[in-house]
């Protein structure tokens, strides 16, 4: 039984969003992260250390190109692609340009990559005939390009609003890969019946990207149950449609083989109990915030399609990406980089609900958009006014209690920037507020510009003090005053970041303790706890200093100076 749409759109609410003014948005929201941000703690230090290890970047360091070292260490993620594109751009960047910079240009273009993915897949998607609005009795109703091109403006907005993009998705790491490449994969999958060669050609790609990035298991899972999905939408072309499954299949099981050759299979299950469903339910609400109660709001309008979902590529397609990713997250100790890769998906279906949205929904979202964003943007600015005049007083009190040492300085570019996005910002609320014909994008044009205002006023007020308080470079700093100069540097019981960052930041030659040396190093880094448990002999090896990295008193290094050199 084929149940009527619930979407009802004339022709007058489709409107297309200004392509400049899109363009435009997608570009303050990408730059922003992408510049003049040093190698933050944990991953994206961590990363960086692999592509830099790979380019031979770092003194003292080899590394095999399909296993990449740091420290001795293969990566724990067991991921290559990503680091060989960030290899790749040390290489062949200008000796101008700063190694940390070069990395970033393929990343910047794969987070472009998703947002274009996303884009035409949900247009895609949109044009299926299931997806079409009511047709109105005496005409009038939406024409099926305008109505895909609006629905699909829309399912961009909702992707950027996502609060857990803003920060994983400006990282050089695999999860921004991953993330690419299951957009991509979305997008290969939704024109499969309108494209063939060109879809299936993308599909390989994807498929064998995501492999190489470190997630054969979800490759494999997104592939054989977007091709079911799609294998649907073909109709009469029985022959076309087991031909393109096949081929699909054929290509898993490619991926599968490449997987096992180079050894990328790696099983990080972690199941959560009971006690973890709140936590669970905390993570979900944040970083899907607001995509998510639109996406649930979809489920609720077109629920009498879901009887026969599979028929509904609009609905069938996403929820399946979404579905897996979420269990993913569910069995892999709640990652966020994992849930990262639902955002596409999510996006989607919340685009969906636009078409059915009511009037007094769209402005519960508009009032709770403006309201949240606006004080989010009123404390950056509050803090920042705070730390450069002492006026007021409390904020710089704070800062100067949780980031002791911090210097700030002005940048005029950094405060001009902020300020025209501040005024972009006004300027967009009053349009909003304004009398004019409805578009569909209409209800995520808050949200979506809340999120790339908040993050923009964070790159650029924020950076310094988001640099000294997530970075490396203040404790390696430390310890450069300290030891000065070096031909090398023992190591004991470094965290892959930490040695990434004194490779990067201090251009030391690390050298584990315990490795036959013809010259013996002066000096030995170390982590605190772990000298603390097993200290070096004190025959060979006198304690110098104990620092910490200054936002964090629970990480520090131990400095050790050999006696008889």
């Amino acid at each position: 039984m084929n149940h009527p749409s619930p979407a009802i759109v004339a022709q007058h609410a489709v409107r297309r969003l200004p392509r400049l003014a899109l363009w435009l948005f997608c570009l303050a929201y990408v730059l922003p992260g992408f510049i003049g941000r040093d190698p933050w703690k944990r991953e994206d230090i961590v990363s960086f250390g692999f592509m830099s290890a790979l380019a031979e970047l770092f003194s003292g360091h080899t590394s095999s190109w399909f296993k990449p070292l740091l420290m001795g260490q293969a990566d724990p993620g067991a991921a290559l692609l990503p680091y060989w594109l960030g290899a790749w751009a040390i290489q062949l960047a200008p000796a101008w340009l700063a190694p940390d910079a070069a990395v970033r240009i393929p990343f910047a273009g794969l987070l472009v990559l998703t947002m274009a993915a996303t884009w035409y897949g949900v247009y895609a998607l949109a044009r299926s005939p299931s997806a079409q609005p009511v047709a109105f009795a005496f005409g009038g109703e939406a024409q099926p390009l305008d109505y895909a091109r609006a629905v699909a403006d829309g399912g961009l907005l909702a992707l950027i609003a996502c609060l857990g993009l803003a920060r994983l998705a400006h990282e050089t790491t695999p999860a921004l890969a991953q993330l690419s490449f299951t957009a991509s994969l979305f997008f290969g999958l939704t024109h499969l019946t309108a494209y063939r060669r060109t879809a299936l050609t993308v599909i390989a790609l994807s498929l064998s990207s995501l492999v190489l990035s470190g997630a054969p298991t979800t490759a494999l899972l997104l592939g054989v149950g977007g091709a079911g999905v799609m294998a649907f939408q073909y109709r009469s072309r029985t022959r076309v449609r087991m031909l393109d499954v096949g081929l699909i299949l054929l290509m898993c099981l490619a991926c599968a083989v490449l997987a096992h050759k180079l050894g990328l299979w790696r099983w990080r299950l972690h199941p959560q109990g009971l006690h973890d469903v709140q936590q669970m339910a905390r993570l979900f609400v944040w970083f899907l915030w607001p995509a998510w109660p639109l996406a649930v709001w979809t489920l609720w309008r077109w629920r009498l399609q879901l009887t026969q979902v599979w028929q509904h590529p609009h609905l069938a397609l996403p929820l399946w990406f979404l579905s897996v990713t979420l269990v993913s997250t569910a069995l892999t100790g709640l990652s966020d980089r994992a849930l990262l890769l639902a955002l596409p998906a999510l996006a989607t279906l919340a685009a969906f609900a636009l078409p059915t949205l009511e009037r007094s929904v769209s402005a519960l979202v508009d009032w709770f958009t403006l309201v949240f964003f606006s004080l989010c943007a009123l404390t950056i600015w509050v803090v920042w006014l705070s730390m450069q005049t002492g006026w007021p007083a409390q904020p710089a009190a704070n800062v100067a209690r949780l980031a002791p040492g911090f210097q700030f300085s002005f940048s005029a570019p950094a405060f001009a920037v902020a300020l025209v996005a501040s005024m972009a910002w006004v300027w967009l609320v009053r349009w909003r507020a304004g009398r004019h014909r409805a578009a569909l994008w209409k209800s995520l044009v808050l949200p979506a510009g809340g999120a790339a205002l908040c993050w923009l006023l964070l790159m650029t007020l924020w950076l310094p003090l988001l640099n000294f308080g997530r970075g490396y470079g203040p404790l390696v700093r430390q310890v450069s005053a300290l030891i000065g100069p070096t031909a090398c540097v023992n190591t004991s019981a470094l965290t892959l970041s930490q040695g990434a960052a004194f490779g990067f930041h201090g251009n030391y030659r690390l050298i584990a303790m315990g490795t036959p040396q013809t010259v013996p190093c002066p000096w030995l880094i170390a982590d605190h706890l772990a000298m603390v448990q097993a200290p070096p002999p004190v025959s060979q090896w006198r304690l110098r200093e104990t620092l910490f990295r200054p936002t964090d008193d629970g990480e520090a290094i131990v400095v050790y100076e050999r006696i008889n050199p």
